[in-house]
């Protein structure tokens, strides 16, 4: 019996036994490509099913009825959601909800996604729809979110930015003891284990910190490193996304601590951290987005700073920018992998590289 009814026709998972793909093994690929041969990998970390708290689905207009799912594999058609193994069942339970919500919007014609992040006190809801909400529309999507104790709900005109239709609480997320009140459909990791894992294999590859000791926190987004790391050093962040820097900075200075933590705005495609921005610098974190750290592994790899923490989504990514290190005389220490994603072939995972 498949684990999913849905399985071989939802794009969402490419397999049905969990244990079909050898994910630690994907790591050590990765990283054998990069030139680290025999790497010390630790054992896959596994987060539980259904877990996920945050959902991303697409949805269509078909006559009468609405399809409110995930896409085929490698197709736009979107297969309608009735069951999911990885969603939180508060979150997966929404979904019928929402598709029958949909049905009834003026501003939803044939197009639309729902974005949901399930937050300390609730779902935060985002609707990215084809055309504006009416009036009476606004009524129904307050009604609905009030019904079903959103934080918040939103809308958009495709790609546009976010209105907001009506908030009932702030909208908060816990880092390591920090609320952080985010923006509409933040990222978030994709579950509290699969975070939880990571934090732990990034805090366990430090390396030992004297008194105000710095690191450097590439692609920090809204803090889910930041505020773990900050109990052991003074952190410097940087992250291209403005709503992200907002997010976190708001947080630093409601809990007072400004003195040991600060963010920055940076696109580090476009304007890598320098050499002599890193300079004295104890350790570098970073946790690129899926293609890689791009132009900045160039000036990492030449800065000298003893110790590398790299958070990977992409072995590809990882086994190229890790090529860079290599060459640079970086060693590795340990790395984890993390199966936040399973029935996938998408593998999280920690690499601590040293000099």
């Amino acid at each position: 019996m498949s684990h999913c009814t849905h399985y071989g026709a939802c794009g969402g998972c490419a397999f049905d036994d969990r244990a079909a793909i050898d994910k630690r093994g994907l790591l050590a690929s990765a990283l054998a490509q990069a030139g680290f041969v025999d790497a010390p990998i630790a054992a896959l970390v596994e987060t539980p099913l259904r877990t996920r708290r945050r959902m991303d689905l697409a949805a269509v207009r078909q006559g009468g009825a609405v399809c409110l799912g995930l896409h085929a594999a490698r197709s736009a058609t979107v297969i309608d959601m009735t069951e999911c193994s990885l969603l939180e069942p508060r979150l997966f339970a929404l979904v019928g909800k929402l598709r029958d919500l949909l049905r009834h919007i003026e501003g939803f014609r044939r197009s639309g996604s729902v974005i949901v992040n399930w937050l300390d006190d609730g779902p935060d809801i985002l609707l990215r729809l084809d055309f504006a909400i009416s009036g009476p529309d606004r009524a129904k999507l307050i009604g609905f979110a009030k019904s079903q104790g959103a934080t918040r709900i939103c809308v958009a005109k495709g790609d546009g930015e976010p209105e907001l239709v009506g908030m009932f609480r702030p909208s908060v997320i816990t880092l390591s003891s920090i609320p952080v009140t985010v923006a509409p459909g933040a990222f978030l990791q994709a579950s509290a284990a699969g975070e939880a894992a990571i934090i732990a294999a990034v805090i366990a590859g430090l390396p030992k910190l004297k008194a105000k000791a710095r690191i450097a926190e590439l692609h920090a987004g809204i803090g889910t490193l930041s505020f773990a790391l900050a109990a052991h050093a003074r952190i410097e962040g940087y992250e291209v996304n403005a709503l992200a820097v907002a997010a976190q900075d708001a947080a630093i200075r409601r809990a007072g601590l400004a003195g040991t933590m600060r963010v920055s705005a940076r696109d580090l495609a476009r304007r890598p951290l320098t050499i002599s921005e890193m300079a004295g610098v104890s350790a570098v974190v970073l946790d690129p987005p899926f293609a890689g750290a791009g132009a900045q592994i160039k000036n990492l790899a030449a800065s000298g700073v003893a110790r590398v923490i790299y958070v990977s989504c992409n072995p590809a990514a990882l086994a190229r920018d890790g090529r860079g290190l290599r060459a640079a005389g970086y060693k590795i220490l340990n790395a984890t992998p993390i199966d936040q994603f399973p029935y996938s072939e998408t593998i999280e995972s920690v690499v601590v590289f040293a000099l």
